[in-house]
């Protein structure tokens, strides 16, 4: 049987060394020996003797889930074999993680990760009681970490000298060292008039990057 379906690209390969790497722009491989964690239900194929379980996340963590709608159901994949994840076709990045590094990363935008890595939700300082950046996932430890993001991002340098502003529905996450606050940029004779559709927004600042997508949070058609 002959067709372009079958080019090199598109063919799975067996792996050579545990692990996680990208299949394509849009799925993530994950070479599994001993145990690695993932959002629920990504998992699209897997060989070999895997076992999926429900993870949990401590009282804490589905406490502040249950209240905001923020945070990441886990599953945990434990065994030999590969595995491969994806999420509704968005693009997949691997972002490899170092000892005293931290990235909050929104829980909407984590696809897999190393059992190596800590991952706790965590509060946005300054937040306040709106917006979308209410609480978001913090990784810290060693280990990578695979992003998903819908369309291509875009990472935005953030300096002492230059706090940026994102719209917290287009955020994907940010270095943890930033400081975070909200900051208002429409004025109360705007908001009566109707309003720009742009009233508050993420301020960061300090040193470090912002990773927002190309789109803000769309609505999910109904099941």
């Amino acid at each position: 049987m002959k067709s372009d379906l079958f080019a090199t690209e598109n063919m799975a390969q067996q792996a050579t060394v545990p692990g996680m790497t990208l299949q394509n722009a849009k799925s993530v491989k994950y070479a599994v020996n001993g145990e690695m964690h993932a959002r629920q239900g990504s998992m699209i194929a897997f060989r070999g003797n895997l076992q999926f379980e429900r993870k949990g996340q401590g009282i804490g963590g589905m406490l502040k889930r249950a209240v905001t709608g923020e945070g990441l159901a886990l599953m945990a994949v434990t065994g030999q074999g590969e595995a491969w994840f994806a999420h509704e076709a968005q693009n997949c990045f691997i972002v490899d993680i170092d000892q005293g590094d931290a990235l909050t990363v929104n829980g909407r935008n984590v696809l897999c990760f190393d059992a190596t890595l800590s991952y706790e939700i965590k509060t946005v300082k300054g937040a306040g009681m709106t917006g979308g950046g209410l609480f978001n996932s913090l990784f810290t430890g060693y280990g990578k970490l695979a992003v998903i993001c819908e369309g291509n991002p875009i990472v935005i340098p953030v300096t002492q000298q230059q706090p940026v502003y994102v719209d917290t529905d287009a955020v994907v996450g940010w270095s943890a060292q930033l400081n975070t606050s909200l900051h208002r940029s429409q004025s109360v004779g705007s908001m009566v008039r109707g309003g720009s559709g742009e009233a508050v927004q993420l301020m960061l600042q300090g040193d470090g990057f912002v990773i927002i997508r190309p789109s803000e949070l769309t609505a999910k058609p109904a099941a």
